[in-house]
């Protein structure tokens, strides 16, 4: 296995994500509306707080809508104001629908009101002081870490989507990881950067062997790769760009399913 020339190929491919000018509107959903209420970090940045913090259990989509939908079931209103003034009865309610927005919505509900509560007395109801004046990146990593339920999966996700996506300035990136999940961890196994069903550590810490300046970096390129082509049965192989130096690939007999669903 040629490691260098993957590390250089997944670096040059996140690289031209993170240089790529800002989208008009970023992608969560597939719904304009719920997407731009998640974009709005201008004046409705807890919407994108929020979204991260609901994206715990797999179905990605749907977690990124529950910002959208509450604010549907409060006739178009989602500041903070509003949501603050909502009791822990009340945002409960709003989750179990029917349907219910989100899987475990009684765990969650307990989850999003927490973050509203928080959000409303230590940034004073301004999420964006979360990643305000270029801290380093390692503070605002910690700073999603501090919300209740909030691991460094998700903390580290939040942290490239607003480096990444948004353009957000950090003082640096050394210490935004890779998010490892089930997407990315299959993709580093398959690719032989480690061993078959790697954990999230041993991901987290390759990552930083790989790109120490920004570990994060290839972050989307393997998630991508996993959702799109090297998935849990009959990875689609010939689409892949990694193809030519990934060592299951030309592997013989083909890549034996994983455990995963």
């Amino acid at each position: 296995m040629n490691e260098t020339a993957i590390r250089d190929r997944l670096v040059e491919k996140g690289r031209s994500l993170f240089e790529a000018p800002k989208e008009k509107l970023i992608e969560f959903t597939g719904d304009r509306a719920a997407d731009a209420l998640v974009n709005d970090l201008d004046k409705r940045p807890h919407a994108f707080v929020l979204a991260c913090l609901m994206d715990v259990y797999g179905d990605y989509e749907k977690a990124w809508l529950v910002p959208y939908k509450i604010s549907q079931k409060l006739k178009g209103e989602f500041s903070i104001e509003v949501l603050s003034q909502l009791s822990p009865e009340k945002v409960k309610e709003l989750m179990s629908g029917p349907p219910p927005l989100i899987r475990f919505f009684n765990k969650m509900s307990d989850r999003f009101y927490g973050a509203v509560k928080r959000i409303a007395n230590v940034y004073e109801g301004n999420a964006a002081r979360m990643w305000m004046g270029r801290p380093p990146g390692a503070e605002a990593v910690y700073r999603f870490l501090e919300f209740d339920g909030v691991g460094p999966k998700i903390a580290t996700m939040a942290v490239n989507i607003l480096a990444r996506d948004f353009k957000v300035k950090f003082a640096d990136f050394y210490s935004i990881d890779i998010s490892a999940d089930v997407q990315v961890c299959r993709v580093f196994s398959r690719l032989g950067l480690c061993t078959a069903d790697p954990t999230v550590e041993q991901v987290m810490y390759k990552a930083r062997a790989l790109n120490l300046d920004y570990p994060g970096i290839i972050d989307l390129p393997c998630w991508k790769i996993g959702k799109e082509w090297c998935r849990p049965h009959k990875p689609q192989c010939t689409a892949c760009y990694m193809k030519d130096l990934c060592p299951t690939a030309n592997a013989s007999p083909p890549p034996v399913p994983s455990r995963e669903g």
